[in-house]
C-alpha cells in the first residue's frame, strides 16, 4: 500500500475514533441532561404540591393545571393509597404499578424512581409525604413520562450519527489532500531521480524546503550525487588519460618500429652487398662501411632518445639545485660553436647578472642542446643563430632563435610529438625525438616551451623555468 494511502487511512481511523468517542460522550451527556431535567421538573412540582397541601390549602383546578404542565401528572393519596377526586391527568395504569407512595409514607422521606405507565413507556415518579391540618391526603406524587426524552434522544442520535459520518468523510478527504500535499515533494524528487543516469549526473533533486525532512533528504542525496559526479568525472578523466597513454604507446611503438626499420634495413642491405661482392671493390667497400657507421650512429641516437623518453615517462628523479642558468647556456653555446663555427654564426647575449633558477643541470643542458642543435641543423650555411638568457615575471628564460627554414603555422602544435617531422626539409638526420625530449624535461621542472615561427624566415624557441621567490632584505 502506498505511503499516501497508509497516511490517509491512519489519519481517517484516528479521527474516526476521536469522533466516535466524542459522539458517544456527547450523546450520554445530553441523555443525562434530559433525564435530569425531567427528574428536576417532577421533584419541583411534587414539592410545590406538597407545600400547598401542608399549608392547609386545597389544590384547586387552576393550581392542578399549572402543576400538570409539560406532561406532568400529580397524584394525591390517602393513608390507604386511595386516590381522591382532586387528582387530574392520572394515567390509569399508575395505580397498580405505583409503590413509591407506600415507601414514602412508611419512611417519612421523599422517594423517587421509575415506573412503567404504559407498555415500553417508562416515567419518573416522585413521592412526598405530607401532614395537612385537615383532609385525608398523606402522600403527594408527581410524575412525567420519559417518552419525550426518548424521542429527543432518537432524533439527536440520528443527527449525531450523520454528523460523525460527514465529519469522518471530510477528515478522509482532508487527510488525503494533506498527505498528497506533504508527499508532493517526494513525487518531484522521484521524477527528477528517474532522469539521473550514469551518463548525466548533473541533474539535481528539487529542494522545496531544506528545513524539513524531505528537503534534508533531497539535499543529502544532492550532495551524494555531486560526489558521485566528481568521482565519475575523475574516472572518465583517468580513463581518457589511460586511453591517451595507450594510444601514445601504440603510436610510439609503431613509430619506433618504423624509424628503426629504415636504418636496420639500410645496414642489412650494405652488409649483404659487402658479403656478396663489394669487398673486392675498395671504393664501394669504403662507402658501404661509412653508411653502416652512419646508420648505426643514427640507431644508437634513436635508442638513447627512446630511453630518455622512457625514463621521463617513469618520472625519473631530478637532481635539483639552485644555480645560474646563464652559465649552462654559455657552456652549450661554446660547444656548439666548436662544431658549427665554419657553417654559421652563433651569437650569445650574456645577461648583466646571474639568472638563478632551481633545476637539474644535466637535464636542462640536454634540453638547451636539443634546441640549439635543431637551430643549427635547419639553418642554411651563412645563417645566424642567437641564444639569449633573461628574466620575465618570475621566470628564467632561454630563447634560441634562428634564420632557418621555419615552420608553417598549422604544423606548430604537432612539432613536440614523438617522431613528428614537419617536412622533407627538416628530416635531415635525427628521428624526431629531440623536441619531445626537450618538452618532457622542461615540463618535469614545472616549466614550458613556446615556439614562434614563420616559414622561410626562421623560428624562436623559448624555454621557461620558474625562479625561486626573491628574499627581501630589511635595512
Amino acid at each position: 500500500m502506498p505511503i499516501r494511502s497508509r497516511l490517509t487511512l491512519f489519519n481517517a481511523l484516528a479521527i474516526g475514533v476521536i469522533l466516535l468517542v466524542l459522539g458517544v460522550a456527547l450523546f450520554f451527556f445530553v441523555r443525562e441532561a434530559l433525564l435530569s431535567r425531567v427528574e428536576d421538573t417532577v421533584s419541583s412540582r411534587a414539592l410545590a404540591a406538597a407545600e400547598t397541601v401542608n399549608s392547609g390549602e386545597t389544590l384547586d383546578q387552576n393550581e392542578m393545571e399549572r402543576l400538570s404542565l409539560d406532561g406532568v401528572f400529580v397524584i394525591l393519596r390517602d393513608r390507604d393509597g386511595m386516590v381522591p377526586t382532586q387528582t387530574i391527568g392520572l394515567p390509569t395504569s399508575v395505580e397498580d404499578l405505583d409503590t413509591l407512595w407506600n415507601q414514602a409514607l412508611q419512611s417519612g422521606q421523599s422517594q423517587g424512581g421509575t415506573i412503567e405507565i404504559a407498555e415500553d413507556t417508562p416515567a419518573y415518579l416522585y413521592a412526598v409525604p405530607v401532614e395537612p391540618m385537615d383532609g385525608s391526603a398523606r402522600v403527594v406524587e408527581a410524575g412525567q413520562s420519559y417518552e419525550g426524552v426518548h424521542r429527543t434522544l432518537e432524533t439527536f442520535g440520528t443527527v449525531l450519527v450523520f454528523v460523525i459520518l460527514g465529519a469522518l468523510l471530510l477528515s478522509v478527504i482532508g487527510a488525503y489532500l494533506l498527505a498528497r500535499t506533504a508527499l508532493s515533494p517526494v513525487g518531484a524528487v522521484a521524477g527528477s531521480a528517474r532522469k539521473i543516469t550514469e551518463s548525466d549526473l548533473s541533474e539535481r533533486l528539487p529542494v522545496a524546503n531544506p528545513k524539513d525532512e524531505i528537503g534534508s533528504l533531497a539535499a543529502t542525496i544532492n550532495g551524494l550525487l555531486a560526489r558521485l559526479e566528481e568521482a565519475f568525472a575523475r574516472r572518465e578523466e583517468a580513463l581518457a588519460r589511460q586511453e591517451e597513454a595507450l594510444s601514445r604507446q601504440r603510436r610510439f611503438v609503431a613509430d619506433a618500429s618504423h624509424e628503426l626499420r629504415t636504418p636496420i634495413t639500410t645496414i642489412e642491405g650494405y652488409a649483404e652487398m659487402l658479403e656478396e661482392w663489394a669487398l673486392h671493390d675498395q671504393e664501394t667497400a669504403q662507402k658501404s662501411v661509412s653508411r653502416i657507421r652512419e646508420e648505426s650512429k643514427r640507431v644508437r641516437e634513436m635508442v638513447e632518445g627512446l630511453l630518455a623518453l622512457a625514463r621521463g615517462d617513469e618520472g625519473a628523479p631530478l637532481k635539483l639545485e639552485s644555480q645560474d642558468l646563464s652559465a649552462v647556456a654559455a657552456e652549450v653555446v661554446r660547444t656548439a660553436r666548436a662544431v658549427a663555427a665554419s657553417k654559421l654564426t652563433i651569437e650569445y647575449s650574456s645577461p648583466a647578472h646571474e639568472i638563478i633558477a632551481t633545476f637539474d643541470r644535466t637535464r636542462i643542458r640536454q634540453a638547451i642542446s636539443i634546441l640549439l642543435d635543431n637551430a643549427i641543423k635547419y639553418t642554411p650555411a651563412g645563417g645566424e643563430v642567437k641564444v639569449e638568457v633573461r628574466e620575465s615575471d618570475g621566470w628564467a628564460e632561454v630563447a634560441v632563435s634562428d634564420t632557418g627554414v621555419g615552420i608553417s603555422e598549422d604544423q606548430l602544435p604537432q612539432i613536440f610529438e614523438r617522431f613528428y617531422r614537419v617536412d622533407e626539409a627538416r628530416t635531415r638526420g635525427g628521428a624526431g625525438l629531440g623536441l619531445a625530449i626537450a618538452r618532457q624535461i622542461i615540463e618535469a621542472h614545472g616549466g614550458s616551451i613556446e615556439v614562434q615561427s614563420k616559414l622561410n624566415k626562421g623560428s624562436t624557441f623559448i624555454l621557461q623555468i620558474s625562479q625561486p621567490p626573491q628574499r627581501s632584505s630589511v635595512l
